[in-house]
């Protein structure tokens, strides 16, 4: 066999279907668009347009809203991928364990807003973490080995206005209910 008699199986590649070719083609004429007129030309984005008439999508309100900007982003792990970490002797089961360690230990590439634990998998290491957030399954799978897990504190939302004034309003009338 030499190089220039390799081909692929026969059948394998199906050619282009070459269009504007005459009526005898089948994808003659209008070579496949169907109509003249303004779809037929190329570079046309006309979806939505409604004939100058108010779009659908502008004549509806608009409707619900997406949190996805401001939602915290964490890094997840696994008891058990800490483990193997462990195991490895990668991660120092003696020192507190936190995002830093785990991305200097190759667990995790980044932190991002945090890292938080979840609980599929065996723990045997005795492992003290300083993490975002855990699941109820991981926290008590650490707390089985031994370990424990702290989390940051809560933090504490400010009240929208409208709450602040439904409290007052609620507050002047238990006042002149009491009189």
């Amino acid at each position: 066999m030499k190089l220039n008699e390799i081909a692929d199986n026969e059948g394998a590649h199906k050619g282009r279907m070459r269009v504007g070719r005459g009526i005898g083609s089948g994808k003659g004429k209008t070579g496949g668009r169907g109509v003249k007129g303004q779809k037929s030309r190329s570079g046309v984005a006309i979806k939505g347009f409604e004939g100058g008439q108010m779009p659908i999508y502008r004549r509806l309100p608009k409707r619900g809203f997406n949190q996805g900007a401001l939602r915290a982003d964490y890094v997840e792990v696994n008891v058990g991928r800490l483990q193997q970490a462990v195991d490895a002797k990668k991660l120092d089961a003696s020192k507190p364990v936190d995002g830093e360690a785990l991305v200097a230990a190759g667990v995790l590439r980044r932190v991002r807003d945090g890292v938080r634990v979840l609980g599929k998998g065996e723990l045997t290491a005795k492992l003290d973490l300083h993490v975002a957030g855990a699941t109820k399954g991981a926290v008590e799978a650490i707390e089985k080995a031994g370990g424990s897990v702290t989390l940051p504190a809560p933090v504490e939302r400010k009240e929208g206005k409208r709450v602040a004034r439904k409290k007052a309003a609620a507050e002047k009338r238990a006042a002149a209910k009491a009189e």
